[in-house]
């Protein structure tokens, strides 16, 4: 499969299941349901922009890039401290199944977003300065 769209596949579901693992943790009262959370939305609107229309330039490889180190962060927060089943929620109840299987999908699909968005620009500098 051609890099370029494995990229804009990975970046969609990373995106998909950050939304998904956000209105969960919203309908459980863990996020703010506010327009203090708008800030979220403008998260999803420059990702979603990066991959979509920004796709084959830089801007979209550096978009993707950030977007994906940070919906591993997004793991990472959650694998540390309180975050994780456990924590805030407790292991049985409804639904945590979901919200840990989104929170680890998000995090492998993010991953390989930042991996072959780094990829796209090591390769874009490399064309150019030849």
């Amino acid at each position: 499969m051609n890099p370029r769209v494995t990229l804009t596949v990975t970046s969609l579901l990373s995106i998909l299941l950050f939304a998904f693992h956000w209105a969960d943790e919203v309908s459980r009262g863990m996020e703010p349901g506010t327009i203090s959370a708008f800030g979220g939305i403008l998260i999803l609107v420059v990702w979603l922009t990066g991959t979509l229309v920004l796709g084959d330039r830089r801007s979209g490889y550096i978009i993707s890039l950030i977007g994906g180190i940070l919906g591993l962060g997004v793991l990472v927060l959650h694998m540390t401290g309180k975050g994780m089943v456990g924590g805030r929620i407790p292991p049985n109840s409804t639904g945590a199944f979901f919200w840990v299987w989104t929170l680890i999908a998000l995090g492998s699909t993010s991953t390989i977003s930042a991996i072959l968005a780094a990829r796209a620009l090591w390769i874009l500098q490399r064309g150019q300065s030849r």
